[in-house]
């Protein structure tokens, strides 16, 4: 039995959840092109824009404009009073779909991508071979969009680079899903990223991080992939909390005192992109 309440069914595939300026949930569905905002307290919810290229990762301006990533064609759009507009470009550095994104207190944003055509790779040969520990998936650059949209090569080679999150002492922690690892990098006063260290390795408990949230202890709670859980984990590696959810668990945020769960079936777009089989799931702090 699942630890956590389902609060919304119908979903296609909920990602990027985070908490806005405002308090409530803002999250993506996938595959109903759609960029939502949730009351938690009164259930009250909105559409708050739609993005045809599928949208996934979520951030603000410090000015309140909401970012939102563009994931088919690679970029990062802006929500201004008439619309979204184009904020920044980074098919010069994705090297496939661009995926999930952090954006800081000064409005840079962290974006990353898939690097390959993983749902392809999977449809065609299953998961097993990216089960394996001497499978080495192709490596893609973190770009980094600076506030007036300009965009630099954050980091090199990561493997599948996913959710994202600062730790208390400022480094960024970045979700190699496909190195079963969380990495870390200190972050320069302008943004740029060095010293870069696993801050915990995975792989031993067979869990491919995909969305993260940092709690404000410096723990990270961590979206499997592969598992119907959400986990805490601390630096090394150390898992201190595990929270059963009903279905695969892909993403997370803390909202408050709730920690919240974007749950599927698969992530495979031939089964969710017309089933609506996605949940919202909550479990109390």
């Amino acid at each position: 039995m699942a630890d956590t309440t389902v609060l919304r069914e119908g979903l296609r595939f909920g990602e990027g959840p985070r908490q806005g300026p405002d308090g409530r949930l803002f999250y993506s569905d996938f595959y109903a092109h759609e960029v939502r905002a949730l009351d938690l307290a009164t259930g009250d919810e909105e559409v708050v824009c739609t993005v045809p290229e599928q949208p996934s990762g979520l951030g603000w301006l410090p000015d309140g404009r909401l970012l939102v990533v563009s994931m088919r064609d690679r970029k990062v759009l802006r929500l201004d009073d008439g619309g979204l507009v184009e904020h920044a470009d980074v098919n010069g550095i994705a090297t496939f779909h661009a995926n999930d994104m952090l954006v800081d207190a000064q409005g840079r944003a962290y974006v990353g991508n898939f690097g390959f055509d993983l749902h392809a790779a999977i449809a065609a040969g299953g998961e097993g071979p990216m089960l394996e520990p001497d499978w080495v998936p192709p490596g893609t650059p973190l770009a980094l969009v600076q506030p007036d949209g300009a965009v630099t090569v954050a980091a090199d080679d990561l493997k599948f680079p996913n959710g994202m999150g600062l730790l208390p002492d400022g480094r960024l922690v970045v979700a190699e899903t496909l190195a079963f690892c969380l990495t870390s990098f200190a972050v320069a006063d302008d943004g740029t990223l060095s010293g870069r260290q696993v801050w915990a390795s995975l792989r031993d408990y067979g869990i491919a991080p995909d969305g993260i949230a940092v709690d404000a202890d410096g723990g990270v709670w961590v979206a499997p992939a592969l598992q119907p859980f959400a986990f805490r984990v601390e630096e090394g590696g150390e898992i201190t909390r595990k929270v059963e959810t009903s279905q695969i668990c892909f993403a997370v945020a803390i909202v408050d005192d709730k920690l919240v769960c974007c749950t599927a079936p698969t992530s495979q777009p031939e089964t969710v992109a017309t089933a609506q089989l996605g949940k919202l799931e909550v479990f109390a702090l």
